[in-house]
C-alpha cells in the first residue's frame, strides 16, 4: 500500500473500532461508570496504571478497586485517612501490590492538594517541557515527591527513561481525545490533541511493523517517536485516533 491507500485503510478501520460496542470490551469501561470529571480521570488513572495483562483480570481488578474505594474514586482520595487504606491490604495486580496501592491513593491527594488535580498537574508538566513525552517524566516527579517505596517508582513509566509509556498514554488519549465517538473522554483542554501518542503495545506494535508504518524492533520510546512522526502525517490534528485500528486490528487478527 502507497501512504494514500494506507491512510484510507487505517481511517476505515478506526471508523470500525472507535465505536461505543468497543467499550464493554476494554478497561475504559470503568471510568465510563462515572459521570462527575474527577471520578473520570481518577479511576482512569488508576485502571491505566494496572492496564497490563490478561484483560479480564485487569477490569476485575479495577472494578474490586472502585468497589474498595466505595464507588466513589474521587471523593476516596480527597478525603480518606491514613486508617481507611488499611482494607486494600492484599489488593494486588501482578507486580502491583498492595503498598504500591496505597501509595498511588497517597501521591493523587498530594496531587489533589497541591496541584489541583491530574489535569493541571500534567498542563503544568506540559507547559514547562513543550513535550507531552518530557510532560510525562516531569509529572512522574510531581507524582513521588511524597515518601514511597522505591519499589513503586516502577508503576509510573518515565519515556525519559526510553519507556514507551503505554498505560500512560492511553490515559491521555482516554482524557484528551474529543471526538462524536463516545469512546474517549475529551474532558481535558489544556493538552493538545495534536500532541497524543499512540499507546505502544505488542498488538499495535505488530500491526504497524507489518504495515510497514515503524522499522524498530522494539516496543520503546523510539519506537513511540516514529509511529508519532509516521502517523502525525496521516492526520496531524487528531494522531492517536490510529490506536483504534492498529489494537482492533491486532487484537482480533483484522489484517
Amino acid at each position: 500500500m502507497n501512504r494514500a491507500q494506507l491512510k484510507e485503510y487505517l481511517d476505515a478501520k478506526v471508523e470500525q473500532y472507535n465505536v461505543p460496542d468497543f467499550i464493554p470490551h476494554d478497561p475504559i469501561q470503568i471510568p465510563h461508570l462515572f459521570t462527575d470529571k474527577k471520578d473520570i480521570e481518577i479511576s482512569g488513572f488508576l485502571v491505566a496504571t494496572i492496564a497490563w495483562g490478561n484483560r479480564k483480570s485487569i477490569i476485575n481488578n479495577s472494578h474490586k478497586w472502585m468497589d474498595l474505594m466505595d464507588q466513589s474514586p474521587a471523593d476516596f482520595i480527597l478525603n480518606h485517612e491514613e486508617s481507611d487504606l488499611e482494607r486494600f491490604d492484599g489488593f494486588v495486580h501482578r507486580t502491583f501490590n498492595s503498598e504500591d496501592c496505597k501509595t498511588f491513593m497517597r501521591a493523587l491527594k498530594h496531587i489533589e492538594v497541591n496541584y489541583g488535580g491530574l489535569e493541571n498537574a500534567f498542563a503544568k508538566a506540559y507547559l514547562e517541557t513543550s513535550n507531552l513525552q518530557h510532560s510525562i517524566s516531569l509529572f512522574k516527579k510531581y507524582f513521588f515527591e511524597i515518601e514511597h517505596l522505591p519499589r513503586t517508582q516502577k508503576h509510573v513509566s518515565d519515556p525519559m527513561k526510553n519507556s514507551s509509556a503505554k498505560r500512560l498514554n492511553m490515559f491521555l488519549r482516554w482524557m484528551v481525545r474529543k471526538d462524536n465517538a463516545g469512546v474517549d473522554f475529551g474532558i481535558w483542554n489544556k493538552i493538545p490533541l495534536s500532541e497524543l501518542s499512540i499507546p505502544l503495545d505488542v498488538h499495535t506494535g505488530n500491526v504497524a511493523r507489518k504495515l510497514k508504518m515503524i522499522k524498530r524492533k522494539q516496543n520503546d520510546g523510539k519506537t513511540v517517536a516514529e509511529l508519532d512522526d509516521f502517523v502525525r502525517k496521516l492526520d496531524p490534528q487528531d494522531p492517536a485516533k490510529y490506536d483504534f485500528a492498529l489494537f482492533g486490528v491486532g487484537v482480533f487478527n483484522d489484517l
